[in-house]
């Protein structure tokens, strides 16, 4: 059944194509109307409980794909694997490739909210797959698309010695050599062309510079910069 008001039923049938879904797809239009309308718009009718079904949905898609195309990977990489795939910045990488933020009904301050755009935009997307599971009660809206994306990233990730989380990585370098945390030092910069890349951070060790990275929230940008240092470390430490 079609939404009441055609122009939001238009968006959705243009999300759904992006998805590369068939437009016959059994999709319960009112769910995924739900699982892109944020709090602020409903405080009763909003995402919060598919967002509660798409977390665990992706955690299974991504155990399955893991399953399916690395079956002899130990039970520990798996875990650790997974917990990229599902992280919070890998979620709202894949939202911002299907414009996800276009069709996000957001009111009141979180408009304005950039720097709680990358966790919206992660709790829209489980929301999303909550919404299409429930369609169908299978992963068929799902595993079509969100597949090939996992397959990626978890091969880009076994070939990674930090498994695309710098931070992670340079914190437990830092900790198995100084018994320390590094320090982050994030600034906000100014936007004259609406530059995407608003925050700077600089990660700190005992009073020297590591690195410096930019990005589009303050967890992007000390992602970055940890990238930067830990890179710089481990070419330091080749023979």
């Amino acid at each position: 059944m079609s939404l009441a008001y055609p122009r939001r039923q238009r968006q959705l049938e243009s999300l759904v194509k992006k998805l590369g879904l068939p437009k016959e797809a059994a999709i319960q239009w009112h769910l995924l109307d739900l699982a892109l309308t944020h709090p602020t718009v409903s405080e009763s009718a909003n995402y919060e409980q598919l967002e509660f079904v798409g977390d665990a949905v992706v955690r299974l898609v991504a155990a399955v794909v893991l399953w399916e195309h690395y079956p002899d990977c130990p039970v520990g990489d798996f875990a650790a694997i997974r917990s990229v795939l599902v992280s919070d910045r890998i979620l709202a990488q894949l939202a911002r490739e299907y414009g996800l933020e276009l069709y996000l009904l957001v009111a009141g301050s979180a408009t304005a909210d950039k720097v709680g755009q990358e966790s919206r935009l992660a709790d829209a997307f489980e929301a999303v797959l909550g919404a299409l599971y429930l369609s169908t009660h299978n992963l068929e809206l799902i595993r079509p698309w969100l597949d090939p994306h996992f397959k990626q990233l978890a091969a880009e990730i076994r070939l990674d010695p930090a498994r695309l989380n710098y931070k992670a990585a340079l914190q437990e370098w830092t900790q198995a050599q100084f018994k320390v945390l590094p320090e982050y030092r994030v600034v906000e910069v100014t936007q004259p062309h609406r530059n995407q890349e608003r925050f700077v951070a600089e990660v700190w060790l005992h009073g020297k510079q590591l690195g410096q990275g930019k990005g589009r929230s303050i967890k992007a940008a000390e992602q970055a910069a940890a990238k930067v240092a830990f890179l710089s470390i481990t070419n330091q430490e080749q023979p």
